[in-house]
């Protein structure tokens, strides 16, 4: 058991040292990025695809990037805002991690991106324990879920940034206590923001986007508890004082052949795929031309 919890310290460490790279970079070059974890069928992608719309009508510079373990749905739904798009498919991954994300946004991202929105998989347990160089980290979950959701999944929920409540046009319907989703956040994340928004109706349509420009104009982020007492058992600040309980439960071992130098491999991909024929796995959509697009860290 012992030798399980040291590859998970090892690995997690591993990528907290690449995430806390990626945000020097990505800062350093005027770039926000936006995590956002949600179960699958939240409708996080129809609130991003409206908010990537918001953005660009307010001359924003914004881009996302979206992993799924297959199809390239979301991309072309989130492309359909006219703003740069790259799919990641992770093969049966359950999560990104930041050395994977650099090398996808080496020779795609834009310069120019200002906010960055990063859809992770859809899954509430092995995304939370992953930084990948955010600002801000956001959680969300649909009305449909039930008010339990943060306490079922209290890492995801312990870590996050920002709150989103998803579907709001349908609360009613199923009867979403609000009073009580919102008293179960704050029992595992005190102080954390909650925020109730409809992409059907537009209700609260803008304020992710205004928490995120907020962030990059040098808002301070809301720091969670889990994330200061993780930080003080790792003897200093984890994550650039965004970080990331390595002591929560979560006892993924990384049995699925992950090398860790860096990204685990498996023969081919990003998670182990050689992008030959087909669709690739780091597909681009409107807007992103090599011109457009220098490498990471590059001047153009």
């Amino acid at each position: 058991m012992c030798r399980v919890v040291d590859l998970q310290q090892a690995v997690l460490a591993k990528n907290d040292g690449a995430a806390q790279a990626l945000r020097t970079e990505l800062t350093a070059r005027g770039t926000t990025v936006v995590n956002m974890l949600s179960s699958p069928g939240s409708g996080k992608t129809a609130l991003l695809e409206r908010e990537l719309l918001l953005a660009r009508e307010r001359g924003v510079a914004v881009a996302a990037l979206t992993a799924d373990l297959a199809t390239e749905n979301d991309a072309v739904r989130l492309a359909r805002s006219g703003a740069p798009v790259k799919q990641v498919l992770t093969d049966g991954l359950c999560h990104l991690e930041a050395a994977m994300l650099g090398r996808h946004l080496h020779g795609w991202l834009p310069e120019e991106t200002r906010l960055l929105f990063v859809e992770n998989v859809g899954n509430l347990v092995c995304p939370a324990s992953y930084d990948l160089g955010e600002s801000l980290r956001v959680v969300l979950a649909s009305v449909t879920e039930g008010e339990d959701k943060p306490l079922k999944y209290p890492t995801a929920f312990g870590l996050a940034q920002l709150v989103v409540v998803t579907k709001t046009d349908i609360a009613r319907a199923v009867d979403f206590d609000e009073a009580a989703f919102r008293a179960n956040v704050q029992r595992v994340n005190p102080g954390v923001e909650v925020v109730l928004t409809s992409a059907r109706t537009g209700e609260g349509l803008g304020l992710l986007l205004d928490r995120a420009q907020a962030v990059g104009a040098g808002a301070v982020a809301h720091t969670p508890v889990m994330a200061g007492a993780s930080a003080a058992a790792h003897g200093g600040d984890a994550g650039g004082g965004h970080g990331h309980s390595h002591g929560h439960g979560h006892t993924h071992s990384h049995s699925h052949s992950h090398s860790h130098d860096g990204l685990p491999h498996r023969p081919g991909d990003e998670h182990g795929h050689a992008q030959g024929p087909g669709p690739d796995h780091g597909h681009v959509h409107p807007a992103d031309t090599p011109a457009a697009a220098p490498a990471l860290g590059q001047s153009r």
